[in-house]
């Protein structure tokens, strides 16, 4: 599998989230631009999880169906489905919406950003979570990539 190369704009690798992108600021999600699409791709697949957090792969958001594009917008609004974009959200800390790092205070929890591409659209419910998600694409995903920053 190729490595999908992305990056947020508003970010910095190995950094910390920016206010703006979590629980304590305005929780809209960040944009993201991608530099190595492949031409192959025809959706693409995102999913945020704090990996510090005591119950594993702890979801803050999983979408998919996004149309295979070089950049994501941010702030992508709350619902099962994205219609401008005929995305999916799935059901992750308990909603369809991106729910931004929000740990306990005096806490450092460190969160995975990873996108997928892959080639096709995904037949899956809104009600599914990452890990319907992941086994329904596994023979579909043309790339992944992933970044990691801290919140506390």
């Amino acid at each position: 599998m190729e490595q999908l190369k992305f990056n947020l704009p508003d970010f910095t690798n190995g950094d910390i989230f920016p206010i703006d992108y979590t629980g304590r600021g305005k929780d809209i999600s960040p944009e993201i631009v991608i530099e190595n699409l492949s031409e192959n791709a025809k959706t693409l697949a995102i999913t945020v999880e704090d990996i510090s957090h005591p119950i594993k792969d702890f979801t803050h958001w999983v979408i998919w169906n996004i149309p295979a594009t070089s950049k994501i917008e941010k702030g992508i609004p709350k619902g099962k489905s994205v219609s401008r974009m005929g995305a999916v959200q799935g059901v992750a800390y308990g909603m369809h919406r991106y729910a931004g790092p929000k740990p306990p205070h005096g806490k450092t929890h460190k969160y995975r950003i990873t996108v997928y591409s892959m080639d096709c659209a995904l037949e899956l419910s809104a009600r599914k979570r990452k890990k319907h998600l992941l086994k329904k694409a596994e023979n579909h995903i043309l790339q992944k990539g992933f970044l990691e920053y801290s919140f506390e």
